[in-house]
Parts: structure tokens; C-alpha cells; sequence
């Protein structure tokens, strides 16, 4: 019987089906996820998270975390250690976790190999003057002076590089193939060059490191890997993985990864398969990792968990639930043609996600006292409100009620504007769980501004009461002014006013383009139970949007939230006026 693809399918997805109808991979379906530890990952990293572990998964197969270690000078165990902590927070776990650097004894026994067989040659132009001789798109490049060195001068000089002879760029190991090639990357690529640098795993064992086509394609084989799968960028690499895994060709000498086995690291051999999508773009955000990184050592942002950043770190921090990017990413599908999809999609997988699970609280960031004057002094009392409209089983809390509330300063106007339904001096308007409260009098400072509004609380229409049922057109929620906590809270948003901010056609550069309003900080009162809120807890403060508790800065006694999203798309309608 005909395997069949998944139901949520895509081109990836029936190549894998077919490869496995066919025989060409009937075994074990074997994907890998290789991030580079130079920086954290971010929201591009995750389309690629979803689909090599899904892959894996649909098909019952592995995926492998493989951390592509082969440029010590600019990687770091912080971005290691993060790596691993994005990938299982995302709701994925590996089936094994490999280092491009265990594999370097491998990459050197095959670079011998190609040089033994007249594919690759020892090379001492400098990287300007390689470059010089690769020519262009339109003109042919010319073959280097030391192309045809003997083998055993070859096999000589990379010993010696091996061995630390030669100083930083002094040589490289360069692969033999065609200086005329259509293709740039054929034109006798670089496979290994002289770095003097300490490396996190290898220390000073190495003064020779891979280039990261060679050591890819290798990895991947060394792996067992099946399907290797990567964005659009890498596909004029294909023939030179094609190259490398064909030359080397693993599966027929396995004397190759002796090295391997006698660390106990050994899988099956394979000759794997590149196949290339169309990475992750989104608008009013940067996913360059240098770009990142400037936004970082340049003070811009408060850090790589900053949560106006894309980054997995800054999103978790914001409060995005690893269900919403999951879905995200899913509904966005996987193909071969580049496009950017809006952050308010995003967005929208995010109150999907919080809207099901975020229990229901009262706060109030913008306040305006509000004093119930036919309550007398002292008066307190508990509601009990549920803490899901929609789901009984999420219980009911108790929140308490006094004589002298917190409402949102918009929720008062002394002239409103026409369709105004809230609180109007002489108007009246429901306290939410409470009844129907009418504006007696409005209290200013010497500047004229509202200080202070007094209501009284018509007791007929409090729940039970005969006039329970009274209609007005308005509803606003509060918190008691004797019991709310105060609270700081962080009101982000879009770190980028304009959908891309990379382009620079008019002379501008992503620094000109940040939004100085992405990050508001008000003082607010929240409800009293919020006191038990653990770093991390995301709830819904009713009519104001979905918030968590931050998860550096909040602590017992000094509650700090972050807005992860509004209730609503209001940045879309904004930028459409």
C-alpha cells in the first residue's frame, strides 16, 4: 500500500513520501536542525524548528539538534545553551545532540582523501587574490597557480596545516573542480582554511577548521541524515553538497569514520538529500542575526530576550505561547517561493492560543479614582467572578469591593464624542459584577485636570435585585482601591513603524526606522490575586489585552507585566488611517 503524505501537507512532505515508495530512502526518515551558536535564534528559526522535527515525526522517523560549531571566533556556550532551551520550550526534543566539531577528525580524514584522489589541492593565495581569480558571473574564473601541485606535496603541505606550520590565511585547502563553472560556488571552493583561534569543545587541537558547505554535507552524511533541509539560499550550494558527498562517498569507505565509531557517536552512513523552502519572513521586524546582534551591543534593545525582538528568547519573554508559533508557522505552509507574511497573522495564533488558556483578571494601567458615595466608609465586600467565560472548569476567584474603586481614565470623558457609551458626568454606566453606577460630580486639580469622579451605586440593579436587568449601554471593569496591587506595567508593541525595515532605497537604514513608541511604561493597579502571579503566568486583564508576568523582573511585592497582544488588531487599523 501507497504510503499516504499527512493531511497538512506540502511539496517537502511528498518528496519524502515518494523517496520512501521508490526505496530511495526506505529506512528511518532522518532530519537535522543545524543553528550556528553565534547569536540566539528568532521566528525565522522556528519555521525551520517546526518542520525538520514534524518531518521527522510525521513520517516516525528522528530529527537531530547538530550545533554547526565550526567558527570558534564567533560562537559562544551562551548561544549553545539557549539553542537548547528554544528548541524544548518550541515542544520539540531531539534524538540526538551532535556537534559539527565531534566530527572533525572525519572531515580531515576526508579531506586527505580528496587531495589523494586529485580533487582538492593546497592553495597560497590570499583570500583577496582568490577572490580576484574566481572571476564574475559574466567572465570565467582562472585557475590558481597552484592548482596542480603533486598529490604528495599536497598531502605534505595539509599535514603541516594540520600541525600549525603556517600562520592565519597563509593557505587553504581548496576543493579541484571547475573555474568556468556557471556556478560560482564550483569554482574551487575553499574546504578548510587556518584558524588560530581556541575552540569551546576542541581547545587548541585544531588550527585548521572545515568551511561550512563541506562540513555540512559530511555532517549530514556522518548522521544518517535522509532529508537535509534548508532555506532557498543554500540551493545554487546544492551541486557542491552534491559534490562533496560524492567524491567522499562515506557509505563505501567506512574507514573514514573510524573516528566516530571509536567515540561511539556512529550512525548509519547515508548519502543524504538537499532540498531547499522558502524561509520565514515577517513584517516591521529584522531576522539578520547581525542585525540582531547590533540592535543588542548597541543598547537599542534591553537585551536578546528583549520582547520586542523576534527572537525565541524575546517572544517567550513578551508571553507568546510555543502553541501560537507552532500554528503560525503551520498555517503559513512551506514552499518555494519567497514572501513576507504580516505580524498581526502572528498575532492572531497568539489570542487564539491565550484566549483558551489565559484565566481572566482586573486592571486598570491608565487610573482614575472613582468613590461610590452612598457606600459608607470602610465598606468592603467579596463577587466571586469566574476565571474563564468560556470554560467552567478554569473555577471562579474572589475579588474584593470597596467604597473607592480604579477605573481607566478613558473610560471618562466630561465631553464625549458621539458613540461615547461609558461614564459621562450626570451619565450612567455598569460597574462589571457590580450595578449601575450614575457620575454625581467630577473633582480637578488647580490645572484642570480630572482628578476624582463620584458616582452613587443604584442598589436595585446589583445582582438579585429587582432592577438587576436595567439596561444601559455601557460596561466597565474597575479595581478596589483598598486592595488592588500596584503594578508596573510594560505596554510593547511593534519595534519598527514601517512593514521593512530593511529596505534602504531611500538612504535609510533599519536604525532610522524604530518605533519610539515600542515600549510604554505605566504604573497600574491590578487585583488583589494577581499577588500569587509567578514569572511567566499569562492572563487576560479584561478589555485591556493579554499580559504575563515578566519573567526577569517580577517578583512577590513588585508585580511587573508585559502586554503580549491586544485584544484586538489595533495596530492594523491604526496604520490604515
Amino acid at each position: 500500500m501507497t504510503e499516504a503524505a499527512p493531511s497538512n501537507s506540502n511539496f517537502i512532505r511528498h518528496i519524502v513520501v515518494d523517496d520512501r515508495a521508490t526505496g530511495k530512502h526506505a529506512g528511518r526518515v532522518v532530519t537535522r536542525f543545524p543553528p550556528e551558536p553565534n547569536g540566539y535564534l528568532h521566528l525565522g528559526h522556528a519555521k525551520s524548528i517546526c518542520l525538520n522535527f514534524g518531518i521527522a515525526a510525521d513520517f516516525g522517523g528522528v530529527c537531530h539538534l547538530r550545533l554547526d560549531d565550526t567558527n570558534p571566533a564567533r560562537e559562544d556556550p551562551e548561544y549553545v545553551d539557549a539553542i537548547k532551551a528554544d528548541v524544548h520550550w518550541l515542544g520539540f526534543d531531539w534524538d540526538a545532540l551532535r556537534h559539527a566539531s565531534d566530527y572533525f577528525s572525519v572531515f580531515y580524514l576526508c579531506a586527505e582523501k580528496l587531495i589523494r584522489d586529485g580533487d582538492a589541492f593546497v592553495c597560497d593565495l590570499s583570500a583577496d587574490e582568490i577572490r580576484e581569480y574566481r572571476g564574475t558571473l559574466t567572465e570565467p574564473g582562472r585557475n590558481s597557480p597552484y592548482r596542480d601541485r603533486s598529490v604528495d606535496e599536497n598531502i605534505d603541505l595539509f599535514r603541516r596545516m594540520r600541525a600549525g606550520e603556517f600562520a592565519d590565511g597563509a593557505k587553504t585547502l581548496r576543493a579541484k573542480i571547475d573555474m568556468a563553472s556557471g556556478n560560482i560556488n564550483l569554482r574551487d571552493p575553499t574546504l578548510y582554511r587556518i584558524r588560530k583561534v581556541t575552540h569551546q569543545n576542541t581547545g587548541d587541537a585544531w588550527p585548521i577548521y572545515p568551511m561550512y558547505d563541506y562540513a555540512h554535507a559530511i555532517s549530514d552524511a556522518v548522521e544518517g541524515i535522509t532529508h537535509s533541509l534548508c532555506t532557498l539560499e543554500f540551493e545554487d550550494h546544492r551541486p557542491l553538497y552534491d559534490w562533496c558527498l560524492q567524491r567522499v562517498d562515506l557509505p563505501n569507505h567506512p574507514e573514514l569514520v573510524r573516528p566516530v565509531i571509536d567515540a561511539g557517536l556512529f550512525m548509519p552512513v547515508s548519502t543524504p538529500q538537499q532540498i531547499e523552502f522558502a524561509r520565514g519572513n515577517l513584517d516591521y521586524t529584522v531576522m539578520s542575526k547581525r542585525k540582531l546582534m547590533e540592535l543588542v551591543t548597541e543598547g537599542l534593545v534591553e537585551g536578546w530576550d528583549d520582547p520586542r525582538m523576534p527572537t525565541l528568547s524575546g517572544v517567550r519573554r513578551r508571553g507568546f505561547p510555543p502553541a501560537a508559533i507552532r500554528t503560525f508557522w503551520d498555517r503559513a505552509g512551506v514552499t518555494k517561493q519567497n514572501s513576507t507574511i504580516e505580524f498581526s497573522v502572528l498575532e492572531g495564533c497568539v489570542r487564539d492560543a491565550l484566549d483558551a488558556s489565559a484565566a481572566r483578571r482586573f486592571a486598570v494601567i491608565d487610573p482614575l479614582k472613582l468613590t461610590l458615595t452612598n457606600l459608607p466608609e470602610g465598606h468592603t465586600e467579596t463577587l466571586t467572578f469566574p476565571n474563564h467565560p468560556k470554560n467552567e472548569a478554569f473555577g471562579t476567584r474572589a475579588v474584593p469591593f470597596s467604597r473607592a474603586l480604579w477605573i481607566e481614565r478613558e473610560d471618562f470623558m466630561e465631553v464625549p464624542p458621539k458613540g461615547f457609551h461609558r461614564l459621562i458626568p450626570g451619565g450612567e454606566v455598569r460597574l462589571r459584577g457590580v450595578g449601575i453606577v450614575k457620575c454625581t460630580e467630577v473633582l480637578k486639580d488647580t490645572n484642570g485636570n480630572v482628578t476624582e469622579v463620584r458616582c452613587t451605586l443604584d442598589t436595585d440593579t446589583r445582582h438579585g435585585a429587582p432592577g438587576a436587568e436595567r439596561k444601559v449601554k455601557g460596561t466597565i471593569h474597575w479595581v478596589s482601591a483598598r486592595d488592588a496591587l500596584a503594578a508596573e506595567i510594560r505596554l510593547y508593541d511593534r519595534l519598527f513603524n514601517v512593514p521593512d525595515p530593511d529596505d534602504d532605497s531611500d538612504g535609510k537604514t533599519y536604525h532610522d526606522h524604530l518605533n519610539p513608541d515600542s515600549r510604554r511604561v505605566v504604573s497600574g493597579y491590578v487585583e488583589a490575586s494577581l499577588a500569587n502571579a509567578k514569572a511567566g503566568d499569562s492572563c487576560q486583564f479584561e478589555r485591556l489585552g493579554y499580559f504575563v508576568a515578566d519573567a526577569r523582573d517580577h517578583a512577590p511585592g513588585k508585580p511587573v507585566f508585559n502586554r503580549t497582544v491586544t485584544l484586538r488588531d489595533s495596530w492594523t487599523k491604526a496604520t490604515a488611517k
